[in-house]
């Protein structure tokens, strides 16, 4: 059998078109492949850099006592590292410069408590959403109420330029033709607030989480009602043809999700803002212009012996005595830092009712608790481990170790204060104290001594630093790259790191 092993003249000349056409394919196909350009991924992760536009606030970005802090400062914190390059921040002056230092490139992603609108998805992609927030109108106490948009018409509204309140002014006013309002290109949200309630303006815009921060230090504003209910705040990004980056930042918002750690992550910035106390929170500061003078020395003193934050000492110090040094409880702890004799004892105090002795042993007694849930769990990282101390200093440290016990029993990070938080209401269940060693407690009292603490202190750096509390970064802080200008932000760090 004779096998034709190459086809005839006539049919190779039939078939070359063709081949010709498929060879020139193949060699644009492996041309394009060499000329590829890389994904926005890939050029990150070439630079060795992610670039992060910002703006200094309480609620995305800002360099407190200890070091840069902030939600949104966080989370781009913890995505570069899961991407194993460096994060560079820039600070954008104004906040319409956000979104164009991304679509020009300059940055890779601007973050900084952005609401994901239409327009603005018209101009950069967004990724998806880490935080719901609704749009609060904010007035002063003793002014009236509006209860409608239509009681705006007329009155000085004014707003961020080119924020997201700007949007929903704009749709309102299709239903109200005669509203009108100020953008203001140069303050935040807090000079905003400010202005309000000094009656330089009827009404502001803002966020629901940024009130809640600013609350405590605006007590007589109120919100009157919500321009919406439901918004996404999410980080921004070029448009692009690929989304790598996108698609990576949104797996590592997942991760954190899944993982509890963007919960704890809120829960840090967020968690004891749950309630306002508007008389409390008025007292207080009347005790501070009053009371606190006398004995802040005091309070400054033992913070230095103790390696904590003075303002923390103090504002234990009034949730326990409201700083009266004679005061006693119903149980028998007394003094300043309300000692029980026990306490006294172990302390060396002699005189509970002493001030000097009182505050001494308090902060003592604060940093042995510290030490001791630090060598028990060395994974505590600060601020938990400060606010797992108070616990201990209010309630007990057994008590503590069981409700880190039912933490992990229910499927929490015991390392964690947002688990263990949950965990302290579940102390006065029966079927859960009796899986304890020391029993019944009354967990839901220490979580709101803990809260009531947070907020104190919130309100005494506020007081005591003012605009300075979002201080400007001084030579040896890993401050960001200016784009334009500076604004405030409040201090979060209690006890200094060791």
């Amino acid at each position: 059998m004779h096998l034709k092993l190459f086809p005839s003249k006539a049919r190779m000349l039939r078939f070359a078109p063709i081949m010709r056409t498929a060879l020139l394919i193949a060699v644009a196909s492996l041309l394009c492949t060499c000329a590829r350009q890389p994904s926005l991924l890939e050029e990150v992760k070439t630079l060795g850099e992610l670039r992060v536009v910002t703006r200094n606030s309480p609620i995305t970005y800002y360099i407190g006592p200890a070091g840069p802090d902030g939600p949104d400062y966080e989370l781009a914190r913890s995505f570069a590292e899961q991407l194993g390059v460096k994060l560079k921040l820039i600070e954008a002056d104004r906040f319409g410069d956000l979104l164009t230092e991304v679509r020009l490139g300059r940055a890779h992603i601007a973050a900084a408590g952005l609401t994901v609108t239409p327009e603005r998805a018209r101009l950069v992609d967004f990724g998806p959403a880490y935080q719901e927030v609704s749009q609060h109108l904010v007035y002063r106490r003793g002014g009236k109420r509006p209860r409608t948009i239509a009681d705006l018409a007329g009155k000085r509204i004014e707003v961020v330029a080119n924020s997201s309140y700007v949007e929903s002014l704009l749709a309102a006013r299709r239903e109200v033709p005669g509203l009108n309002w100020i953008e203001n290109p140069s303050a935040d949200a807090g000079e905003l607030l400010n202005r309000v309630e000094n009656g330089e303006a009827d009404y502001t815009i803002v966020d629901s989480n940024i009130f809640s921060v600013f609350q405590r230090f605006h007590p007589e504003l109120l919100v009157a009602f919500d321009f919406s209910t439901s918004d996404s705040l999410a980080w921004a990004f070029q448009r692009r043809s690929e989304h790598s980056l996108i698609d990576a930042a949104g797996a590592h918002l997942a991760g954190m999700r899944a993982s509890g750690d963007l919960a704890h992550l809120m829960d840090r910035y967020y968690g004891h803002r749950e309630s306002f106390d508007y008389a409390g929170t008025r007292k207080f500061i009347r005790d501070y212009k009053s009371m606190l003078p006398q004995y802040r020395a005091l309070f400054e003193a033992a913070g230095k012996r103790a390696d904590i934050d003075w303002r923390l000492i103090a504002a234990v110090g009034y949730q326990e005595s409201h700083w009266n040094p004679v005061a006693e409880s119903p149980k028998g702890a007394l003094g300043m830092m309300m000692l029980t004799a026990d306490t006294a004892v172990l302390m060396n105090v002699e005189d509970r009712s002493d001030a000097v002795q009182s505050i001494t042993a308090g902060s003592k007694y604060l940093w042995r608790m510290r030490k001791r849930i630090a060598r028990l769990a060395p994974g505590i990282a600060e601020p938990d481990l400060t606010w797992m101390a108070l616990a201990a200093y209010n309630m007990g440290y057994g008590h503590l170790l069981d409700a880190r016990r039912i933490a992990r029993l229910n499927g929490g990070n015991p390392d964690r204060w947002v688990d263990i938080k949950r965990a302290l209401p579940l102390l006065m269940e029966r079927r859960w104290y009796e899986q304890t060693r020391w029993g019944y407690a009354r967990g839901h009292e220490t979580r709101v001594y803990v809260r009531n603490i947070r907020n104190y202190y919130d309100i005494l750096v506020w007081l005591t630093e003012g605009r300075d509390a979002w201080r400007q970064p001084e030579p040896g802080d890993a401050a960001p790259v200016k784009a334009a200008g500076t604004g405030p932000a409040p201090a979060a760090a209690v006890i200094n790191r060791s």
